[in-house]
């Protein structure tokens, strides 16, 4: 249960959930390439792939920052090859990177519709592409895609199709290459929280500052990702997991630790089906009074 030595290519990893499955992993003594395009400081975005190499560095991982466009594919292949070398090969993709604009189909540019599909489906699949030779090598090899079940209910679709298509894009390749590379091992995983999680995204796009303290924190997401990507491959591939049935079947039981604050219900996220019911104990509402 540990990925110490492993080798990570993340894309996104500068914030947010990518940079917490990289410092669950670099306490375990991992090697991370943070594959993200934020190298100077943002106004709204936290962090860039410089101050998430100190964290990781001062976690006990090994990182190497790296400038990424996910839809560039000379970028990521040089990125990957990079990464290849410096550690010695690539156990682990980390399909993180994503953009959202949650409007409707006339409200919605082309231009900002192409990054959408450019960043989270193309990336995906490029990024996989291009790691699959080094994981085709690896002991253990999984890609995990931080994507959605694959619940065709139109209530997903009607609002904001276009980024519904973007990140159900990311999904089907999870579905495809699981099947695709069964046979030479490597695992295909889909990731996706139950809630909103409390992220630059869910604060400048979705629900402002207010909304956070109805969000869990990333940690929910990193020890989720941990625990899939500790699993043996071979018997853990075509998955679209829920965080907290991945936490519950890995033996937690206290959730309430990964909440914003505990006096304030939690946000349900997008897309996820109703089949997935939360654990036994787990609940949506506030634990305490406020």
């Amino acid at each position: 249960m540990s990925l110490k030595g492993k080798t990570l290519f993340i894309t996104g990893a500068s914030r947010g959930i990518g940079l917490a499955i990289a410092l669950r992993a670099a306490r375990d003594g991992a090697n991370i390439a943070i594959a993200a395009k934020t190298a100077e400081p943002h106004a709204k975005l936290p962090g860039t792939i410089f101050t998430a190499a100190a964290e990781i560095e001062a976690a006990g991982g090994k990182a190497l920052p790296l400038i990424v466009d996910v839809r560039d594919e000379a970028s990521v292949a040089a990125a990957v090859e990079k990464t290849a070398a410096a550690f010695g090969g690539i156990d682990i993709c980390v399909n993180n990177a994503s953009a959202i604009q949650l409007t409707g189909t006339l409200q919605t540019d082309m231009k900002r519709y192409d990054l959408m599909h450019g960043v989270n489906t193309r990336g995906t699949f490029l990024t996989s592409k291009l790691c699959i030779p080094h994981l085709k090598r690896a002991a253990n090899p999984h890609v995990l895609n931080l994507s959605p079940p694959l619940d065709m209910s139109p209530k997903w679709f009607g609002t904001h199709v276009a980024y519904t298509m973007a990140k159900y894009g990311m999904s089907l390749c999870v579905l495809g290459m699981a099947e695709e590379f069964r046979d030479d091992g490597i695992a295909f995983n889909a990731l996706w929280p139950r809630t909103g999680v409390a992220t630059a995204a869910i604060k400048n796009a979705l629900a402002g500052e207010a909304g956070m303290a109805h969000c869990r924190t990333v940690e929910i997401m990193a020890d989720a990702a941990h625990a899939i990507l500790t699993r043996p491959a071979r018997g853990c591939t075509g998955n679209f997991f829920i965080d907290d049935i991945v936490l519950y079947e890995a033996g937690v039981r206290d959730f309430d630790q990964y909440r914003v604050d505990p006096t304030k219900d939690l946000m349900p996220d997008f897309f996820v089906p109703d089949w997935a019911t939360p654990p036994p104990g787990v609940t949506l509402k506030a634990v305490k009074a406020a």
